[in-house]
């Protein structure tokens, strides 16, 4: 039997929730039945290594790999269509910030390049975008496939996306994967026109692959009563702000815990700023990114979830999986994978709040032991969400009228 060819393009395998779905969903595959090309956008992420051998990565694109080299050597490339398009770019997205930040960064950058990149010259049977922004740009424009499906794994409107932009781009896909309930709805709120072509197909998860990793030995610089682990890109939207304000008001309280959060981001200096300000060098430690978090998670007496917007939150759910007691804000979609006092504690999206859930957990040992056991009943493997996927790759789910 022939292999169906199959593409995935995603903007590369750093720390993130959609990343470790797509190597979960990767791990999972059948390579019996499937080919599989992946297209990352940007090289180096932490989990690169962790790919099955089965998966075949795709060179760089032409230009993304132009547009990192030093302006110096761009110049003495002589290529004029790309310095065309770098300087539209960067004009494209100066532009953009002038005036309100109208588009989404990824969307003022394919307005300024996308017509550059060259079409990939490979067909396929299947296509995916897995992520909004520039993989969906890409496959819509770039990208010979007889299906093509866009999964969308943030809240739309909430990360500042413009329908106006991405109206044409998502009529080109046959499906729209959403990877919550609540998601879906959001998603079809904004784009009506297509709500018959999206369907929910929640985050993967290999809970074998996650139990294993969770086994490497790690040694953790600070010791304490309490052990708090946060995961996550340190970005605006996990609202690490919020963890450290509640770490000030547990250290007030004389709690003796360290929190440590394992991710990396550009708000970094912001929140080593505020840890300096607080004086909470000793409490709150930034780990920086880990290709496996889960000997961290599996480490912590309780993990804590400050985020502001969630397409699902794999790290919530891996956490659950861990049997770790969970505090979490009341995120958009929270309430997808959350039961508020049997699986964790949902809590809302304040510094009192949070201290308050941690402090909670900490004095009530009957409630922490009854989290744990409902954690351990609960049913956290990716089954059905793979025959799902599945389908999709079979082309069970026909194309748009």
């Amino acid at each position: 039997m022939e292999k169906r060819k199959i593409l995935f393009v995603i903007n590369s395998l750093g720390i993130g929730g959609a990343e470790q779905s797509l190597l979960s969903l990767l791990s999972l595959l059948d390579y019996e039945k499937y080919q599989v090309d992946l297209q990352l956008l940007s090289f180096g992420g932490v989990f690169e290594p962790l790919l099955p051998k089965q998966v075949h990565v795709l060179p760089g694109l032409d230009y993304m790999e132009f547009s990192r080299m030093p302006l110096a050597k761009q110049l003495l490339s002589f290529r004029l269509g790309y310095l065309a398009a770098r300087f539209r770019t960067a004009y494209s997205l100066r532009h953009n910030a002038r005036t309100g930040n109208k588009l989404h960064s990824t969307q003022a950058y394919w307005k300024g390049c996308g017509k550059v990149h060259a079409r990939l010259a490979e067909r396929y049977d299947v296509a995916v975008a897995w992520g909004q922004g520039t993989p969906t740009h890409y496959v819509s424009e770039k990208v010979t496939a007889q299906r093509k499906y866009a999964w969308v794994n943030a809240n739309y409107q909430a990360t500042g996306h413009n329908k106006d932009f991405d109206l044409e781009i998502y009529g080109r896909y046959d499906k729209v994967v959403c990877v919550s309930t609540d998601l879906t709805k959001l998603f079809q709120g904004v784009f009506p026109e297509y709500r018959d072509r999206v369907i929910t197909i929640r985050d993967i998860r290999s809970p074998q692959q996650i139990l294993g990793m969770a086994q490497e030995q790690i040694s953790l610089p600070v010791q304490a009563q309490v052990t708090i682990v946060s995961v996550g890109r340190l970005t605006w939207q996990k609202g690490f702000t919020l963890a450290v304000e509640a770490a000030a008001l547990l250290r007030q309280r004389g709690v003796d815990f360290v929190w440590y959060i394992v991710g990396e981001g550009g708000e970094r200096p912001a929140l080593e700023e505020k840890i300096r300000t607080l004086q909470l060098h000793d409490r709150v430690i930034l780990l920086g990114a880990k290709a496996n978090p889960y000997p961290y998670i599996r480490a912590a007496d309780i993990y804590v979830q400050t985020s502001k917007t969630e397409g699902y939150c794999l790290a919530l759910a891996e956490a659950r999986m861990l049997e770790i007691p969970c505090v979490t804000t009341d995120f958009d979609v929270v309430y997808e994978q959350m039961v508020d006092g049997e699986n964790g504690l949902v809590v809302s999206m304040t510094a009192q709040s949070v201290a308050d859930g941690v402090q909670r957990l900490i004095d009530d040992p009957v409630l922490y032991d009854h989290i744990r056991q409902y954690q351990h009943q609960e049913k956290n493997g990716s089954t059905e969400e793979v025959e799902k996927v599945d389908w999709l790759l079979e082309g069970a789910y026909g194309p748009k009228d």
